[in-house]
C-alpha cells in the first residue's frame, strides 16, 4: 500500500488547524448563532461548543496517537467498534464536509463579488485544489500566510472594537432559552470542527504519538479565546438584533465603531480566511477519501497517491468536482446545519471509540469521563440543530449506510 510522506512538526500542525478552524465561525456562524441563541446566550454558545469541542479533541488525539494514518474516526471506528462505525464515520465526515466546503466557497464569492459569487466560489475552489496537489508541504506553507494575515484582521476588528462594547448589551441572559442555546452551539461548532484536520493528516506527521496530542489542543485553545473574545465585540458593539441580522458582522463592528474606512479590510480578510479554511478543509476531505478507498468502502480508484507529490491526487479532484456542484445547486446557511449534523455524528463515534481504550495510567485529566461527555454533548447537539438540517443528515447517512449493506450483502467476504 502506497504510504504519505511524513513531513508535518507541532508548528505546522497547529497551523493547518487554526487555518481550518478560523474564519467558519468568526465570517459566517455568528449571525445566525446569535438569531438563535439570543443576547448573551450567544456567549453561553461558543463556551458549550468549545467544551464539547475540547472533549471531542481529548479523544481525538488519543486516537490518532494510537493509530497515526490518514482517515480520523474512519479509521479509529473501524478498529475498536467495529466496520460499520468506520463506515459511518466516515461517510458522515466526507459528505459533511464536502457541504462545508461548498459553503466556505460560496462565502469567498460573496465576500470578494457578490455579484458573480457561484463563479468566484467554483474558482476559489479549483485554485485551492492546485495548491493542495503540489503536496501537503505546499498546503501548511499556503496555510501559514494565511493564519497570519487572518489573525492581523481578526485583532484589527477585536482593537477597534473594544472600546465601544456596551455592557448592556452583553445582558439578556434571563430571556435565552435552552433550546436557542443549544441549537446556537450546534451551528457554532462548525466553527471548530477544524482541529480534525490534524488527525486526518495523521499519516503525514512526524512522530505522531508527541505531536498530535500537542498540536490538538493548542490549537483548539488558540481559537476558543479568540472566538470568545470576537463574539463580546460583535454583541458588546452591534448588540443582539443588529449581530443576528447582519451578513457581514465583523465589517460591521468596524463601521460602528466610527472606522467605516476599515470594513474593506475586514472584507478583505474574510476572504483571505475562508481561502485557508478551504483549503486545509479540501485536503482533510481528500485523505479521508483516501482512508475509505484503500479499503473499498469507496471506489478503489481513489486510493492512487501521486508518486512525485505524494498526495491522495485522484481523492482530491473528485472531492473538488463534487463541491463546485454543490456550490452551483446549493446555499451557505442550509450547508452549515447540513454539515453541524453529519459532523456531530462523527465526533459521537471518536468519543465511543475513545471509551473502549481504558484508563491511561499517569494521565492527570480523566479522560473516560471526557471521552463520555463527549458523546453526551455531540448527541445532545444534534438533536438541538433545525429540524431541516438533522433529517438531511440523517436521511444522507442512513443511504449511506444502506449502501454499505447492499454492498456487503452481494459480498460478504468484503473487509
Amino acid at each position: 500500500m502506497e504510504r504519505l510522506a511524513r513531513r508535518l512538526g507541532v508548528a505546522d500542525a497547529v497551523v493547518i488547524g487554526l487555518g481550518s478552524m478560523l474564519g467558519a465561525g468568526v465570517f459566517v456562524v455568528f449571525a445566525p448563532a446569535a438569531a438563535a441563541a439570543g443576547g448573551a446566550g450567544l456567549l453561553i454558545a461558543v463556551a458549550l461548543a468549545g467544551f464539547v469541542a475540547f472533549c471531542n479533541a481529548t479523544s481525538s488525539a488519543r486516537l490518532a496517537a494510537r493509530y497515526p494514518e490518514s482517515g480520523g474516526t474512519y479509521v479509529y471506528g473501524r478498529e475498536r467498534l467495529g466496520p460499520f462505525a468506520g463506515f459511518l464515520a466516515g461517510w458522515g465526515f466526507v459528505v459533511g464536509k464536502t457541504a462545508s466546503c461548498a459553503a466556505m466557497a460560496l462565502t469567498i464569492g460573496a465576500y470578494a463579488w457578490p455579484e458573480r459569487a457561484r463563479e468566484v466560489a467554483a474558482t476559489a475552489v479549483v485554485a485551492v485544489t492546485a495548491v493542495n496537489l503540489r503536496g501537503i508541504g505546499k498546503t501548511a506553507a499556503a496555510t501559514r500566510v494565511l493564519v497570519t494575515v487572518t489573525l492581523a484582521v481578526l485583532a484589527v476588528v477585536a482593537v477597534t472594537g473594544a472600546p465601544h462594547v456596551a455592557p448592556d448589551q452583553l445582558d439578556g441572559l434571563a430571556g435565552t432559552g435552552d433550546r436557542g442555546v443549544l441549537t446556537a452551539a450546534g451551528l457554532l461548532f462548525f466553527a471548530f470542527a477544524g482541529y480534525a484536520r490534524i488527525a486526518t493528516l495523521g499519516e503525514e506527521v512526524r512522530e505522531p504519538e508527541r505531536t498530535i496530542p500537542r498540536a490538538v489542543p493548542l490549537a483548539l485553545g488558540v481559537v476558543l479565546a479568540i472566538y470568545l473574545t470576537l463574539a463580546v465585540v460583535a454583541l458588546g458593539v452591534l448588540g443582539e438584533q443588529r449581530l443576528a441580522a447582519a451578513s457581514a458582522p465583523l465589517a460591521e463592528v468596524v463601521s460602528a465603531a466610527g472606522l467605516p474606512g476599515l470594513a474593506g479590510l475586514v472584507r478583505v480578510g474574510a476572504t483571505v480566511a475562508v481561502v485557508g479554511v478551504l483549503l486545509s478543509l479540501l485536503a482533510g476531505v481528500g485523505r479521508t477519501t483516501l482512508a475509505m478507498a484503500r479499503r473499498r468502502d469507496l471506489p478503489g480508484a481513489l486510493a492512487t497517491v501521486h508518486p512525485r507529490y505524494q498526495v491522495p491526487h485522484r481523492a482530491e479532484l473528485a472531492v473538488a468536482a463534487v463541491v463546485i456542484v454543490v456550490v452551483a445547486l446549493g446555499d451557505v446557511r442550509g450547508a452549515i446545519g447540513f454539515s453541524s449534523c453529519t459532523v456531530l455524528v462523527y465526533y459521537a463515534i471518536a468519543n465511543a471509540s475513545a471509551l473502549t481504550l481504558g484508563r491511561e495510567p499517569g494521565r492527570k485529566l480523566p479522560v473516560q469521563l471526557i471521552a463520555a461527555l463527549g458523546l453526551v454533548g455531540c448527541v445532545v447537539l444534534v438533536v438541538s440543530l433545525p429540524v431541516s438540517s438533522v433529517l438531511a443528515g440523517l436521511a444522507v447517512l442512513a443511504l449511506g449506510a444502506a449502501g454499505y449493506a447492499l454492498r456487503h450483502r452481494l459480498r460478504p467476504t468484503a473487509r
